[in-house]
């Protein structure tokens, strides 16, 4: 195990778990994945007239086709350009919501799921004091786009399950952003029941379903293993994502990251709580596979159904670890010299910057903002166990 400097030093860098050699799965990419990844790019460019250049240029460096290419690439080339468009969406929302106070969350959430809900026309309504403009926002508009050409021939389990969890997302947000709000750094298990919201994952794994075109059933996806199986996934893709980005977070100050959490509560080093989150994520992988190996039979039509849609499941793990090199949000052009050397060299603390909401939030009079949530100060007495954290395992059967 790799050490960090001494407590009164500094550390200048870390280094990462080699997770990528962990993980056993076959990396395959889309045939297809190229071309709509551009596709992509030109779609979110051309309807997002309010980013500069700088924002123009980190979403070209994203790469959030080639990452739908590796976790969804066995689908039609039709369907891969709606998910390709729905992820840089995705990360689209999350460059844009933070820094957001609660209420402009609020806006946000309220904008993006009328698109959801009423698909084929912009209905504002109101409710608590607040009412929608009655011009739709770009985030709605662009929601509207990708959602309407999902629904042709989206299966209703999975697009009741994509539009529940995508609220979910924006709760979750909600209590992240009413945590920054306060200064508050939340506790461990605090931080990883929200996380597993946070990080959009959720609406992902419905997108599996309609990426195979297939529709579980209730009694399926409620099966404590197949829960543990999306768990773990989201676990390993959130967790791994925590130290991938960590380096660009801390030079900003961002404090919505699990190694933060560790350093603060559990006294953990730097290098300390890299390798103690590396730890849980290769312990997370060892899982799915033993619960990959305990799936029960329903018969040969759902099994079928079950077998596709858990190898899209092992695609995101093993597509994610090794997008994260690729892409330019978390190394920028130095990924592939880090994927090699697994050594980060920490950047310099950047002045803070003023946070302020997408222009078209600054015309919208928004809410009363909510009661302060229930999350407080202070220590945890322990740091939690994985078996604890993956408190639904094949084991719970």
């Amino acid at each position: 195990m790799h050490t960090s400097a001494s407590s009164s030093d500094k550390p200048t860098h870390f280094v990462l778990p080699d997770l990528v050699s962990h993980c056993t799965f076959p990396l395959v990419y889309h045939p297809n994945g190229d071309e709509i990844a551009m596709e992509t790019v030109e779609w979110l460019d051309s309807n997002c007239p309010d980013l500069n250049v700088k924002q123009r240029k980190a979403l070209r460096g994203l790469q959030a086709g080639e990452l739908t290419a590796f976790c969804y690439n066995n689908t039609t080339p039709e369907r891969l350009r709606i998910i390709s468009d729905f992820l840089a969406y995705l990360f689209h929302l999350d460059n844009i919501s933070d820094g957001m106070m609660t209420r402009e969350t609020d806006v946000l959430a309220d904008n993006v799921m009328n698109a959801l809900w009423f698909t084929d026309r912009y209905m504002p309504t109101s409710r608590d004091g607040y009412t929608q403009p009655k011009e739709e926002l770009n985030p709605g508009k662009l929601a509207r786009d990708f959602w309407g050409r999902a629904i042709e021939k989206c299966k209703p389990g999975p697009q009741a399950r994509f539009v529940e969890t995508f609220e979910l997302f924006f709760e979750s947000v909600n209590i992240q952003a009413s945590a920054r709000d306060e200064g508050i750094i939340p506790d461990l298990e605090s931080y990883i029941d929200v996380r597993r919201d946070t990080s959009g994952c959720k609406p992902c794994w419905a997108l599996i379903e309609y990426a195979l075109d297939i529709d579980l059933p209730v009694f399926v996806v409620e099966h404590p293993i197949i829960e543990a199986l999306n768990q773990g996934t989201n676990d390993l893709v959130t967790w791994s994502n925590d130290i991938f980005s960590y380096n660009v977070e801390q030079s900003r100050g961002d404090t919505h990251n699990m190694i933060v959490i560790l350093m603060k509560y559990h006294g953990h080093d730097l290098q300390g709580a890299v390798d103690y989150v590396g730890n849980l994520c290769a312990q997370t992988i060892d899982t799915f596979v033993e619960n990959r190996k305990n799936l029960p039979s329903w018969g040969p039509e759902i099994d079928d159904m079950v077998q596709k849609y858990v190898q899209g499941l092992a695609d995101w793990i093993v597509g994610s670890l090794h997008w994260s090199f690729q892409t330019r949000r978390y190394f920028g052009t130095e990924g592939m010299e880090v994927k090699k050397t697994r050594i980060v060299q920490l950047l310099p603390l950047r002045e803070p910057e003023v946070a302020t909401p997408a222009p078209e939030l600054e015309k919208v009079v928004p809410k009363p903002p909510p009661a302060s949530l229930p999350l407080e100060k202070g220590e945890i007495t322990r740091v939690l166990p994985v078996h604890e954290v993956h408190a639904v395992t094949a084991k719970s059967m």
